[in-house]
């Protein structure tokens, strides 16, 4: 009887060693949202937990991809549809919108006024920043595809990729905290 048991307990600390080997310092995000205060949460938090030396993956999909669209480019050969989505959606991180209080983009314009008054980086700075210190930046494919948007009109990021939701979740399995925004 005692055999199993030390067996057992043998086990048991093989499957915990295993559990915490797995369990790497990273956050994994997915940015679903795309609304500039949404945004802007994702963004301090990613620049947050890398200065505390985590990997951060953000999983950029649906809405949320708006703010990569780099307002100088275009995609080429998109339907009609594909343009449709491309003329209403927002052009890049600064055309992105406040979720509540947006008051016809006059709440916009004040909390982007009120950050600047404070120093607080502008999503553009914050991107830009967030690429300097190795934060990736995935971008759903399936969503582009639904939106029509092209990989050569997404912004110059140093670590992004279009991929599929099988690495988000595989990301996710390595990861302490994941998060969705």
């Amino acid at each position: 009887m005692d055999i199993d048991i030390e067996k057992q307990l043998k086990e048991l600390q093989a499957k915990v060693k295993t559990l915490e080997a797995g369990n790497n310092d990273q956050l994994s995000m997915v940015v679903f949202s795309g609304d500039l205060d949404k945004i802007l949460a994702a963004m301090i938090i990613a620049t947050g937990a890398a200065a505390y030396d985590m990997k951060v993956k953000l999983f950029f999909t649906f809405w949320a991809i708006s703010a990569l669209r780099d307002p100088k480019k275009s995609g080429k050969g998109k339907n009609f549809i594909e343009k449709m989505f491309g003329m209403m959606l927002p052009r890049g991180a600064g055309k992105v919108k406040l979720s509540n209080m947006n008051m016809c983009g006059m709440g916009t314009a004040m909390i982007k006024g009120i950050m600047k008054k404070h120093k607080v980086a502008s999503l553009p700075e914050m991107f830009k920043t967030a690429g300097e210190i190795g934060v990736e930046i995935n971008i759903c494919e399936m969503s582009m595809n639904l939106m029509g948007f092209k990989r050569e009109e997404m912004i110059d990021y140093p670590k992004m990729t279009v991929c599929g939701v099988g690495t988000f979740l595989s990301d996710a399995q390595e990861s302490k905290i994941q998060l969705f925004i």
